[in-house]
């Protein structure tokens, strides 16, 4: 169950849109219950301040990967397929919440910011444990490779995708995708793809 209520996350969702779009010092309290239609008093209430909000909302963005990963840990099926899932499940949510990564990157990077990030990478943490299962799991069945450094496998998968991303203009060109879907769809489909031949070429055991 969620930790926050519905008036929170409502808040949080238009304050993660705001942030991005303005940058976390371009964006006021104000600005953000103006855009929410509550008054300022409601999101202090809440939040208590804007850096205290930026940490909630990476708490808020961060838990439905965790619930997903665990749920793709827990399931009765091959090492290989949860692997390929869970590609699928960071590529969907970075794509979904690319505003938090956004505000992520500029914020984590800045020395005068002071946000506590200990629960967020607590969170991180957490996944990466789920991810060691599955991989466990994989090479003790001899699927997998011994020597695989598991930690820069999520790097891989984001790092891959926020290139892409990051670069839509050129690739549109470059691929000739004329709009938008398609080049959602060509995220959803030959990206992800790619990017799961990738980490197979990583872990599995080729001399099984």
């Amino acid at each position: 169950m969620s930790q926050f209520n519905d008036k929170q996350i409502a808040i949080l969702q238009v304050a993660e849109k705001l942030f991005a779009e303005n940058g976390f010092d371009g964006t006021s309290i104000r600005d953000i219950s103006k855009a929410a239609q509550i008054n300022v008093a409601m999101v202090s209430y809440y939040f208590g301040s804007k850096e205290r909000l930026l940490e909630d909302l990476i708490i808020y963005r961060s838990a439905n990967l965790k619930l997903q990963m665990e749920s793709i840990s827990n399931q009765e099926t091959d090492p290989l397929v949860k692997i390929e899932k869970l590609v699928e499940l960071y590529l969907v949510l970075i794509h979904k919440n690319k505003c938090i990564y956004q505000i992520m990157n500029a914020e984590s990077s800045n020395p005068k910011r002071e946000i506590d990030t200990n629960l967020y990478n607590e969170s991180k943490k957490n996944n990466f444990r789920m991810l060691n299962k599955i991989i466990t799991e994989g090479q003790e069945k001899n699927i997998f490779k011994k020597n695989i450094n598991i930690n820069l496998i999520p790097p891989t998968i984001i790092g891959t995708y926020l290139h892409f991303y990051n670069s839509k203009s050129f690739f549109k060109d470059l691929l000739g995708l004329t709009n938008d879907v398609q080049f959602d769809n060509y995220i959803h489909n030959e990206l992800t793809q790619h990017i799961k031949q990738i980490i197979k070429s990583l872990i599995i055991n080729e001399n099984k």
